[in-house]
């Protein structure tokens, strides 16, 4: 499973961007994220392109920053003509570090303090994505105070369970993100944002849930966002200009995976959209998207330095179990333990060997910590170098300091180019934020 500029040279190793993984984790030292820069941005614009192409109407796509956001994908993110969604403070500050235009951010987040809602409001940021009352009234009051009128969506449950793993679903009823429809709550909201003077509401938001290898759940979705629309102009004689149905489409992490093409999702959903806006005699609103995940996971790679081989005996077939530890793991990439994620992998320095060995890809932390469980991988030894794939979204992002490991490096890779976006943590980054109290001086 070759992704993206990924291929295997003539001496055999896995090679991104033009560039050799196994020189890559020599020159910047391993665990390494890798981020192939080429393909990122031909998946920001076929991703664009197809929407354009098929929706009749006007279409924005805005990368949800959660999945992966340094000051360097701010700025890839702001070159290829995407917003930006950010989630927290630390993410808006990011944001505006890199320059990155506030008025194409949207500002989400189910519990936004004052300071983070200061914060957007005094930036200026283009959409806050309001997410309950307390967050619709806190704002409407921190925003009179600064004689400013925000622009909002508001965020909605459109009661979709989506066939995904049960800790990245959010469009079910019983979800701590939104206001729910079905019980009337989100028409309140409706109605209450209308009349708040500090407060423009443009529109609904509804995200369904992450790693959908399908359109179904946002086939799904679309009627009832659609028809709460037409019940928004019946019943306050307003019709809303902007329709956000977040993001989610998955992508390939095994071979198996099969997620549609950007451009078969793009005729699925402009065809489910634009049927149900003609069946309400609505006019195509703006249709705002969030894809995170599907622009970048695939373009990122983690090289890992191979440790130890351990064989275990099993009673069970098939009689053994080969163990193979890495100098990463569960600091660097939570989600196996988190959501029983699974990744395809090689050995870079043996691309091209047969993988005729099953082994257990385990990290070095003090937990179960297993990365990869039952992968053929073929031989490997210490010292060779083991490349993850598709590892852009939701690793980087959720990494931490466990077991006081520090934060791997990340390069970009681009035309046989590597450059160094986000430096390695040190020994001493670790312990910056310590404070001894005074009586434990020596």
């Amino acid at each position: 499973m070759l992704l993206g500029t990924q291929c295997v040279n003539d001496r055999g190793h896995l090679e991104i961007g033009g560039c050799d993984t196994v020189e890559l984790a020599q020159t910047f030292g391993t665990p390494l994220y890798v981020i192939d820069e080429a393909f990122v941005r031909d998946n920001c614009r076929r991703y664009k392109a197809a929407f354009a192409a098929k929706y009749p109407g006007e279409s924005e796509v805005t990368y949800a920053g959660k999945a992966f956001l340094v000051q360097a994908m701010a700025r890839l993110v702001e070159e290829e003509g995407l917003s930006l969604d950010v989630a927290s403070g630390g993410e808006l500050y990011t944001a505006l570090s890199a320059d990155f235009p506030a008025t194409r951010i949207k500002f989400h987040g189910n519990f936004k303090s004052d300071d983070e809602i200061i914060m957007g409001l005094d930036a200026g940021v283009g959409r806050f994505v309001v997410d309950n009352f307390h967050e619709l009234r806190r704002l409407n009051a921190l925003a009179a105070e600064r004689d400013r009128v925000q622009p909002i969506l508001l965020r909605v449950t459109p009661g979709i369970d989506p066939h995904t793993h049960r800790r990245i679903r959010t469009g079910q009823e019983d979800t701590k993100f939104g206001i729910n429809i079905s019980e009337g709550a989100a028409m309140e909201a409706v109605k209450e944002a209308l009349a708040l003077p500090n407060i423009e509401l443009l529109g609904i938001h509804c995200h369904i849930g992450s790693q959908l290898l399908d359109a179904k759940s946002h086939l799904d979705a679309i009627p009832v966002m659609v028809e709460f629309l037409a019940e928004i102009r019946k019943e306050t004689g307003t019709t809303l200009s902007e329709l956000n149905i977040g993001g989610g489409l998955g992508v390939r992490y095994l071979p198996s995976h099969k997620p549609p093409t950007y451009e078969e999702f793009a005729e699925s959903v402009v065809a489910c959209l634009t049927r149900e806006l003609k069946r309400h005699d609505l006019t195509p609103p703006r249709l705002l998207q969030e894809p995170g995940r599907a622009l970048i996971a695939e373009a990122g790679t983690t090289l890992y330095t191979v440790g130890p081989t351990k064989r275990v005996s099993l009673a069970e077939a098939p009689g053994e179990r080969y163990y193979i530890a890495v100098d990463g793991g569960m600091s660097d990439n939570p989600r196996p333990q988190l959501y029983d994620s699974v990744y395809s992998a090689m050995i870079a320095n043996k691309a091209g060997q047969a993988k005729d060995r099953v082994v257990t890809v385990a990290g070095k932390h003090c937990e179960t910590d297993l990365l990869i469980q039952d992968i053929a991988l073929g031989e490997s030894e210490e010292g060779d170098i083991l490349a993850v794939q598709s590892t852009g979204a939701y690793n980087h992002s959720m990494a931490s300091n466990y077991n006081r490991f520090t934060r791997s490096a990340v390069v970009f890779v681009r035309n046989g180019e590597a450059d160094l976006v986000y430096a390695r943590e040190t020994l001493e980054d670790l312990i910056r934020q310590d404070r001894l109290p005074t009586r434990f001086a020596k």
